[in-house]
């Protein structure tokens, strides 16, 4: 008798052994939309291995086991002798070992890779985010080392290598090679013109030796690393390598490891350079030019794993509604549990929507494209903006519809809560980004032309879009004094370009949705505040994973 009082009801079951892929149709139709027919089978095949991999309870048992033992700096070894290594948790080469596999450092080898990547990012941010980081450093690194084209054919074929080798050793041993940066100082922080590592040139053509320090590096046993220092010629980037050619190792030197509020996983290091060998990577004085690609790489990745994390938060909200039950009905059928998930789908797949298109961009602008290259310039700092400031909300809502259920660790969703504000401060803060809007706006009016040619195909289609077009263009008409307001107008800039994308390639109930409560002003601050008489259930049907 006493054993009945143990019996469980009335939980949801654990979202495990499904296809991320297949269960996000956002995500679906925009893989199949922006990638050529010849090649989708065999891109949707791959992408749902991939997913059913990400769906399962193994990848989420190695997500809790990385996050539940962080890396440990070890600065000497037994002797007493200078190491400067990060010890991991198994469960983290796994994932590493895993995402490599997968491709998501090799976008730039076939055509369609970057869509393709960034699906597979996408659902791979949703298992564990800390090791995304790496895996996007490596990805952002190849345009940059591009600028040395001896450099780029060393490296590019062992960074988009899907194969993953740890060992500490010269690169030129390994079948793959991982790359990190370190940009930032503690005196400059997003400043990179403060900084003040040097670096001396040597005897041998293009190499020199830094001295100096980095605030941020993130994934220290990287195989190197891209940094900015002071050459005679001005600001510079250098290529470090962790080993060098003749399997010593480089001076890199890690003070600590910092004690961050999330991406727990992942080691980020504040490292000195004491006569540490580098290569240079481009012209004296061009460092910030040389890696500018890499920076608006990395800012498509934040987007992406933005837009990850809340699809990750979504899919387990609408998952555990759809089985729990209070007052004698499904949470999810309840209308007022039922305006929360839709108004937290349709901000899910508006950022999914926007994520994949700027991928897509991506692809056509390494094809060639001057118009998708100019659409990014002005797009990408607009949704690295808005799409990651998004995230902390959707992301505490979604926590909130499991109640206290959801706050609890065993859940999963307090580590997407500490993950969800790490997009929007990495790779430049919310300010950075719109001051970048500003400057794209004064200088590259192509960038303006491009988005405006983008939004405005979806032209007469909702009349809400119709206004919010001509309240934009009313406030791009005078720039003068914008500083000030650049966070709403970048704001607007991304719902604006948000819209179009749903209204274009949306079902009807989600771009509905969206115009109704982002740009005709009938949703209020909170989430579950949308009209009453739109057809939320089909929207909240919609995100249900696995449906």
């Amino acid at each position: 008798m006493a054993g009945s009082t143990h019996t469980v009801t009335n939980q949801a079951p654990p979202l495990v052994g499904h296809d991320v892929f297949t269960g996000d149709r956002a995500l679906t139709a925009a893989v199949e939309r922006h990638l050529a027919p010849e090649l989708r089978e065999e891109a949707l095949a791959e992408l749902s291995g991939l997913g059913r991999s990400c769906g399962s309870l193994q990848a989420r048992e190695w997500g809790e086991q990385a996050n539940t033992n962080p890396p440990v700096l070890r600065t000497h070894d037994r002797y007493g002798h200078r190491v400067d290594e990060v010890d991991f948790h198994p469960a983290w080469h796994r994932l590493l070992g895993k995402g490599v596999a997968a491709g998501l450092t090799a976008a730039w080898t076939r055509p369609g890779g970057h869509v393709r990547r960034a699906a597979g990012f996408l659902m791979w941010t949703q298992v564990e985010a800390g090791n995304c980081c790496p895996l996007s450093m490596t990805h952002a690194a190849v345009p940059a080392l591009r600028a040395d084209p001896g450099l780029a054919a060393e490296w590019e074929p062992r960074l988009t290598s899907q194969v993953y080798d740890r060992e500490l050793r010269p690169a030129r041993l390994k079948a793959g090679a991982l790359l990190g940066m370190g940009m930032t100082e503690k005196q400059g922080g997003s400043d990179v013109r403060a900084n003040t590592t040097s670096a001396r040139p040597l005897a041998e053509d293009g190499t020199y030796e830094l001295t100096g320090h980095k605030w941020f590096c993130s994934a220290p046993m990287s195989d190197g690393f891209l940094v900015l220092a002071r050459a005679p010629g001005g600001l510079t980037c250098f290529l470090v390598p962790r080993v060098l050619a003749d399997g010593t190792r480089n001076v890199f030197l890690i003070q600590r490891l910092k004690d961050k509020l999330g991406n727990r996983s992942n080691a980020s290091a504040e490292v000195e350079f004491d006569g540490t060998w580098a290569r240079r990577v481009g012209e004296e004085g061009r460092g910030v030019p040389t890696i500018i690609d890499m920076v608006a790489a990395t800012r498509v990745d934040c987007v992406l794993g933005s837009a990850g994390l809340m699809r990750q938060a979504v899919a387990q909200a609408v998952h555990h509604c759809g089985y729990r039950e209070a007052f004698g009905a499904k949470l999810a059928d309840q209308p007022l549990m039922r305006n929360v998930l839709a108004d937290l789908a349709i901000e899910s797949e508006a950022a999914t929507t926007l994520a994949l298109r700027l991928a897509a961009a991506q692809d056509a602008a390494g094809d060639g494209d001057e118009r998708e290259r100019a659409l990014l310039r002005l797009a990408v700092p607009a949704a690295k903006y808005w799409v990651t400031k998004r995230c902390a909300p959707v992301v505490v809502e979604a926590a909130e519809c499991l109640g206290g259920n959801g706050y609890v660790e065993e859940s999963g969703m307090p580590r997407l809560v500490r993950e969800s504000p790490l997009n929007s401060i990495w790779e430049g803060a919310g300010n950075v980004q719109a001051l970048d809007v500003l400057r794209a706006l004064g200088r590259e009016p192509l960038a303006m032309d491009a988005y405006l040619a983008e939004v405005g195909l979806a032209r007469g289609a909702d009349h809400r879009l119709d206004a919010a077009i001509r309240g934009l263009l009313t406030e791009l008409a005078d720039l003068a004094d914008a500083e000030g307001r650049a966070r709403r107008l970048v704001e607007r800039l991304a719902l604006v370009l948000q819209g179009s994308l749903l209204v274009r390639y949306a079902p009807p109930e989600v771009a509905d949705a969206f115009c109704a409560a982002r740009l005709g002003g009938d949703g209020g601050a909170a989430f579950g505040t949308l009209p009453p008489t739109l057809d939320l259930a089909s929207v909240v049907e919609r995100a249900r994973p696995g449906a």
